[in-house]
Formats: structure tokens, C-alpha cells, sequence
């Protein structure tokens, strides 16, 4: 079996501290791969950056419509947001329109990794809701989708209608039988598949074929993403910042243990990557450094140079170390 390719090198001075490995694969719209590291059989959780597949049935099935989904709405349910305002006062006002609270929701309370909402729950001695969760617009839009279906409750169960439904999306935009599926963070089921399915994916998203629904709904996604990069991620974070950098043009989104996709609908490429070690500063790399290569993201923008080359700093604000691309990746 291929192995992982080093990615991502730490230096420290003139040592080579630490080196990251992992896989990635560009496919085009037809589905081929255009170019691959490591492994790219390699089977894996796609975690969160799955999320636009499974929001697909929230616009073909007709729920988006039928309950006036907006444009920052759609982005929410691809979103692994941070818990600041700007993403619980949407989720707060789509539960209300859903005539729901977050009660409802299948994710567990999460502490947010927005800094000012916080401490502002500490100072108001308010523990962590749900919809602090960082998938609570995912499971808004899920919600939405089993009102719709006319589903019960237990919106999460692999076996009842919304995650049939999204299981049957997964699969045929990936065009693999998913081997199996673990629980992820916020308890919903996450189907495995290869890197080249995540990437085959991600690059029928960027330029869908045939017209139709799938088409529409894989735009309009699409589209959301690039038009409220705040609401994907938020402040500080690699998909938020770079989408920012690209002006929108190209969506991209994290998942949990070091995977990465990006959709690119100027090139019509698709790009999916997994770290080995789950390292998250080693995909942000490696998802810049691909973004550069195929000519989305400029080499000298601050948030390319951010992401790829650091520099590391220590608690003082020295410079201790610096990041490199590895020879032979990108």
C-alpha cells in the first residue's frame, strides 16, 4: 500500500523539529485524478468537510424553499462555526422559525471557540448551549429537512429518513459504497470513503454536469459558502481567511483529524486531503499550498504566507520556527 508523503515541515532554528505526512488528490469534473500524494485508496471520515453532501437533500428534497432558506442560512449548514454571535443569533432565529429550541437539537452543548462569547457566558454564569455547538447550523438544516419529510425527532438515527437521505447523496457524489460510518463529534453518522471519492465530490460540486436539482443545489451551496466566508468558520479560521483571500471564488472546508477539501469552480478541480497525524496546522497548510499550485489563491497574499510558512512564535512574540511545504508535495 502507498504511504503518506510528508506534507509539512517544523523548523526550529537549523533542525528539522517535526514533519507531518499525509495523502491528497485533485480530480477534474469528470471525475479522474489529475494528480495524488501518498495514498489516494487511503479510506477515511471526511468529518466536517462533508458537510455540503449532506446538506444536498436539504435543497433537492424542497425543504430549503418550502421554509425560505436564505443564502447565510445554507452556509450555516455547511458551517463549523465558532460559536460567536453572528452564528447563534441566526441559529437562535431559524430554530424559531422551525417553532423549535435547541432542545431539538441531536448535538451536545460545546463551550465556544469564539473568545468574546465566551467570556461572556462565563461573566453571565451561563454554561455552553447547543447551538454554541459548532455543527448547530448543520443540524438546523437537518431539522428543517425531517419537518419537512414529516420525520420524527431522532433526525440522526442512520436507519430513518433525513440520514437515508443523506447517506444516498454521499454515495453517489463520491460514486463509492461507503464501507461503514462512525458517530461523529455532534452525533450524527459520518460515511467513510476514499480521498479520490471525497475529491471526485468536491469537483462535481465545483462544476456540476447534467443540470437538474443536483446541479442547482451543489451552485447554490456553493455559492453560499463564497458569499459568507464569516459564517462557514469565522475569525482567524484557515477556511474563513482563505476564502476571504479568494474573494469567494472557491469554497473550502475543514473537518476534524486533518482533513481538507476545496471546490474550485474556475478550474473545475475538486481537492481532498487527509494528515496521518490528525495535525490540524499541517492541513491548512497543505490545502494552501495546493491552492497556490493550481492557481486560486496568490503565493504572496498574507494569508498564503500565514498558512504555509507561519512564522511560529512563542508566547512572547519571538520568532522560534518557521513552517516549509515539503520538497515534493505541491
Amino acid at each position: 500500500m502507498t504511504q503518506p508523503i510528508p506534507m509539512l515541515e517544523i523548523w526550529r532554528g537549523d533542525l528539522l523539529e517535526s514533519q507531518h505526512l499525509g495523502h491528497a488528490v485533485v480530480c477534474d469534473s469528470s471525475g479522474q485524478v489529475v494528480e495524488s500524494w501518498g495514498d489516494d485508496e487511503k479510506v477515511i471520515y471526511p468529518r466536517s468537510s462533508c458537510k455540503m453532501l449532506q446538506a444536498l437533500p436539504l435543497i433537492e428534497s424542497g425543504a430549503a424553499d418550502a421554509f425560505g432558506l436564505s443564502t447565510e442560512q445554507l452556509a450555516l449548514a455547511c458551517a463549523s462555526h465558532q460559536g460567536a454571535a453572528i452564528h447563534t443569533d441566526r441559529v437562535d432565529a431559524w430554530l424559531s422559525d422551525l417553532g423549535l429550541t435547541e432542545a431539538a437539537f441531536c448535538c451536545g452543548p460545546q463551550e465556544p471557540n469564539d473568545i468574546p462569547a465566551r467570556d461572556a457566558l462565563i461573566r453571565a454564569g451561563e454554561a455552553p448551549g447547543r447551538r454554541h455547538n459548532n455543527c448547530s447550523g448543520k443540524h438546523s438544516g437537518f431539522l428543517t429537512l425531517a419537518k419537512h419529510l414529516g420525520a420524527g425527532p431522532d433526525y440522526v438515527n442512520i436507519d430513518l429518513p433525513v440520514q437515508r437521505a443523506v447517506k444516498a447523496a454521499f454515495e453517489e457524489m463520491v460514486e463509492e459504497n461507503s464501507p461503514g460510518y462512525g458517530i461523529d463529534g455532534c452525533s450524527a453518522p459520518n460515511h467513510a470513503c476514499t480521498v479520490t471519492g471525497l475529491a471526485r465530490a468536491m469537483a462535481k460540486m465545483a462544476a456540476p454536469s447534467g443540470g437538474g436539482t443536483r446541479s442547482a443545489a451543489c451552485e447554490r451551496l456553493v455559492s453560499a459558502m463564497g458569499a459568507h466566508p464569516d459564517l462557514v468558520a469565522g475569525e482567524g479560521r484557515a477556511c474563513t481567511e482563505l476564502m476571504r483571500a479568494m474573494d469567494g471564488k472557491v469554497a473550502i472546508k475543514t473537518g476534524a483529524e486533518a482533513v481538507f477539501v476545496a471546490i474550485l469552480p474556475e478550474q473545475k478541480l475538486g481537492i481532498a486531503l487527509k494528515v496521518a497525524d490528525g495535525g490540524t496546522r499541517a492541513a491548512e497548510a497543505a490545502i494552501a499550498a495546493l491552492l497556490v499550485k493550481y492557481g486560486a489563491l496568490n503565493a504572496e497574499h498574507p494569508m498564503a504566507l500565514k498558512f504555509m510558512h507561519g512564522p511560529i512564535r512563542n508566547w512572547d512574540g519571538l520568532k522560534t520556527g518557521h513552517m516549509k511545504i515539503a520538497a515534493g508535495f505541491a
